[in-house]
């Protein structure tokens, strides 16, 4: 049963994630043989072969980060590698609910880098009716996380390793107090993302964090160093 109450939301995150499940087989492969081979695929190799794959996040992590948005009353949300929209749809939906519970305005800020995958995510969004929270920003997140409004309530980072320091780098000036940051697959890459966990660890941040044992690690972060 779906931490989500909404029939349509469910069926359509169904048909995502059924979608997601049946690219794992060849995305397990490339990354077997990328990793083997002695002469590995280019970054613009990589990118190609997945510029048309989900690598959406699991369904079991995507349901806590909504119960977490849902336990904290989040309304200003980062997602950083938003993919075919499928984690921002539990962000989104948790953002709802809270601003319907509470009041105010709220909003997802997503990034996505490709540009097939960002349009085919505001698809996503407008047949789950959660266009109007959902900001896509398209291209480098490097310069499309320059600006950012809100106190930051959550941010989910689910993107190319190489890219998780400079987001959190981004991001930390707008975290309030309490503020969550979720890093997925922290435990089974840990030696590529030294850079990342070092700014998490850097006892300046002010971050508390753990890692839980959901497959491949999730960076459970929390920021405890400015009031607003």
């Amino acid at each position: 049963m779906s931490v989500i109450q909404d029939p349509v939301l469910v069926s359509l995150l169904e048909d995502l994630h059924a979608a997601s499940d049946a690219q794992v087989e060849e995305m397990s492969y490339f990354e077997l043989c990328r990793n083997g081979s002695p002469q590995p695929p280019s970054e613009e190799e990589v990118r190609k072969f997945r510029r048309d794959k989900y690598v959406a996040l699991d369904r079991d992590k995507a349901e806590f980060c909504y119960q977490l948005c849902r336990a904290t009353r989040a309304r200003h949300v980062v997602e950083v590698g938003s993919s075919f929209g499928v984690s921002t749809l539990y962000l989104a939906a948790a953002v709802r609910a809270n601003v319907q519970t509470i009041g105010g305005d709220g909003v997802v800020i997503g990034t996505e880098y490709e540009p097939e995958k960002a349009g085919a995510a505001r698809k996503n969004f407008a047949m789950a009716g959660l266009a109007n929270l959902i900001e896509l920003r398209e291209g480098d997140l490097r310069e499309s996380l320059k600006e950012l409004a809100w106190p930051i309530d959550f941010a989910l980072i689910d993107i190319w390793i190489g890219m998780a320091r400079p987001a959190i780098e981004l991001i930390f000036p707008h975290l309030r107090t309490g503020a969550i940051v979720i890093c997925d697959n922290t435990a089974v890459h840990r030696a590529e993302y030294a850079d990342y966990l070092g700014f998490i660890n850097e006892p300046a941040h002010d971050f508390r964090t753990m890692t839980l044992p959901f497959r491949g690690g999730l960076e459970f972060s929390v920021y405890h160093g400015r009031s607003y």
